[in-house]
């Protein structure tokens, strides 16, 4: 049994300050006063340039939050690192009375990615470093040798990934039994990620009387239930305010036509010329194919993906804090942890799947009260589904153009005239250089020389199509392919339940209706129908010709492929069907339920449907299965779902 909480008391407790008739003077230095910090703790925060707490920090170690679990809501870059490293200080530097090695490690703190743990690692070795306390670090990637020799050696503090630290644990060389506190940090991205089976068996394995600490920037039913099974009488600390968007970040969406989205890319990046931007995409082809189109443009880019050896990620790192590159180009789960303090500018070049998400990648700057910029890439055809999103998470966002090419010559212009006249120290070497190329050339060829020579270093910036209703409608026109002026859709009994695409629809198609990849316009795919468009010059033959296939011997023959008059019936909010049987039902927040795809389990294998298998691991395309479920539109009955 834990011992009683105490009443619980104001988290911010007024500090009534002494009348005195001598009052500070701007000369006069000041020391930082740490309430409720040990000073040994407030030393290094004195040390490295800590002049107060943020309000997470103050709120963990205020006297109703001593001793107890807490539930801590608050965003990204609010300094939580160092809030849960005092937040345990007592307990562990009580413990260890004077010593700094411990038999047991004392505090054990998870994070969902290797970035995240070596940068919370890196943290509270700075806090850590006067009281002398060892800190090991478990993350996949790394040397498990090492790590287990480091295990032995009387760490204080553990810190690692999921995986790694249950792989430790179930080997025996993670002894937990001497935990005084347990810290979840991004709890919400680690269950989102699939890591609930390791954290259960982890959490399971630490003594009852040990503090957990749960640190998330939001906090979804799935926390909830976390916080309710491993806390006791936890205290819930919401300091992410009212508004879910980060206050010292500003929001752009950039409306560009679909085919200009990279050129759209590298004019943000020429606009803001900021130090270091991060550009977000959904998948790793995108991250390799645009990580590519940069480095041709003349960028010093870096990129961060799940096919990224750990070596690979550090050094792609290194060049960032070193300022040999300037931007990186990542995915969501790649980027978390990413730490760097020069980073201003986060562009979302594909939009985020959720609010949540959105919130996670522009925190990655306006950190520890430093601005930001936060730029949207919207298609035309994505406007409302932006702005929904945007609603739902309450930012306010500048809608606007790309920066032209015109304007980035202007800034380019506006920032050359400042570097150059910037006061600066000049070498006698550079001086009489200076007089000798005077000599040989009047001072207008050597202010254009020097303009050359800075415009040589920079990415040209692109023409992109004026953001005008008419640009739209000419774009539009010039995309349009000819012979889809009237146009039939066909109903394909497959969707997103059974793992429908349109790279194995195409070829479907093509065989089922002896046609070519040419003549098939829009695919849309539902929750559980797709749609394809067919000229219609050609829709008797390609009608005639499905109905003829569907008996063949194939498996795919098997899917019903029929004329729809009334078109696809899917949402434009999140593309699954308007109604129907099939449906679903409305969800005001969510838009149809179970429209999104099931994420399966990270080690993968697992059943999404009640009637039998639907697919197996990975792969986008059906896998081998009894049935789809019950689905009546794949005749024979019995037979089963397509091959890719």
């Amino acid at each position: 049994m834990r011992p009683p909480a105490p009443p619980p008391r104001c988290l911010y407790p007024l500090r009534v300050l002494p009348l005195s008739s001598e009052q500070p003077t701007p000369d006069t230095p000041t020391t930082p006063s740490f309430e409720h910090v040990q000073p040994i703790l407030a030393q290094a925060l004195t040390a490295r340039g800590y002049t107060e707490l943020t309000p997470v920090q103050d709120a963990v170690i205020a006297p109703g939050a001593a001793g107890r679990d807490l539930v801590v809501s608050a965003q990204t870059g609010s300094g939580k690192t160092v809030a849960f490293g005092l937040a345990l200080a007592d307990e562990m530097l009580g413990e260890i009375g004077g010593t700094p090695l411990s038999d047991k490690p004392l505090a054990l703190v998870i994070a969902p990615t290797r970035e995240l743990a070596l940068q919370v690692s890196r943290e509270l070795g700075w806090l850590y470093a006067e009281a002398g306390l060892r800190i090991a670090t478990c993350v996949g990637g790394m040397d498990a040798s090492k790590e287990r020799r480091a295990l032995r050696a009387g760490p204080a503090i553990v810190v690692g990934t999921p995986g790694r630290l249950r792989d430790h644990l179930e080997r025996g060389s993670l002894d937990l039994s001497g935990l005084v506190g347990v810290v979840l940090d991004e709890a919400d991205e680690m269950l989102d990620m699939g890591f609930r089976d390791d954290l259960e068996e982890i959490l399971d394995a630490t003594p009852d009387r040990r503090r957990t600490l749960l640190f998330s920037a939001t906090m979804p039913p799935a926390i909830v239930r976390l916080a309710e099974r491993y806390q006791t009488d936890a205290q819930r600390l919401s300091l992410a305010g009212k508004d879910r968007g980060h206050g010292d970040i500003a929001y752009q969406a950039i409306e560009v036509s679909p085919s200009e989205i990279e050129n759209a890319v590298v004019n943000l990046l020429r606009f803001h010329e900021a130090e270091t931007a991060i550009c977000f995409c959904a998948t790793r082809d995108n991250v390799r194919r645009l990580h590519a189109t940069l480095q041709n443009r003349g960028f010093g880019v870096v990129a961060l993906s799940g096919e990224h050896s750990q070596s690979e990620r550090n050094q792609a790192l290194q060049a960032l804090r070193d300022r040999r590159a300037r931007v990186c180009v990542a995915t969501d789960v790649a980027a978390r942890g990413i730490d760097l303090p020069t980073l201003s500018l986060v562009v979302h070049v594909e939009i985020p799947r959720d609010a949540e998400t959105l919130q996670h990648r522009s925190g990655r700057t306006g950190r520890a009260g430093k601005k930001g910029t936060a730029a949207l890439i919207v298609p035309f055809n994505r406007r409302k589904r932006v702005q929904s999103m945007l609603r739902g998470a309450k930012i306010e966002a500048e809608w606007m153009g790309a920066p032209s090419a015109e304007e980035i010559r202007k800034k380019d212009h506006t920032r050359l005239i400042e570097r150059i006249t910037e006061p600066r120290e000049i070498e006698e070497d550079d001086r009489a250089l200076a007089a000798d190329i005077m000599k040989r050339m009047p001072p207008e060829d050597i202010a254009a020389a020097l303009v050359a020579a800075h415009r040589a270093d920079l990415p040209q910036p692109e023409e992109l199509i004026a953001n005008t209703p008419e640009a739209r409608d000419r774009d539009k026109a010039e995309r349009h392919r000819p012979g889809f002026e009237d146009t039939v859709w066909f109903r394909i009994g497959v969707g997103r339940r059974q793992r429908a695409e349109a790279r194995w629809l195409l070829p479907l198609l093509c065989r089922r209706g002896h046609i070519t990849r040419n003549e098939i316009g829009a695919i849309r795919i539902g929750q559980h129908e797709s749609w394809a468009q067919i000229p219609r010059a050609i829709s008797a033959r390609f009608a005639d010709a499905v109905e003829r296939t569907s008996q063949g011997d194939d498996e795919q023959d098997a899917i019903a492929i029929e004329e729809a008059p009334d078109g696809p019936r899917v949402g434009h909010d999140r593309g699954g069907p308007k109604g129907g049987p099939k449906g679903g039902s409305r969800d005001g927040k969510r838009g149809f339920k179970g429209d999104r795809n099931p994420r399966p389990h990270r080690k993968g294998g697992k059943d999404f449907t009640k009637g039998g298998k639907d697919f197996g691991k990975g792969g986008g395309k059906p896998g081998k299965g009894k049935s789809f479920a019950g689905k009546q539109d794949i005749k024979p009955k019995g037979k089963r779902p397509p091959k890719s």
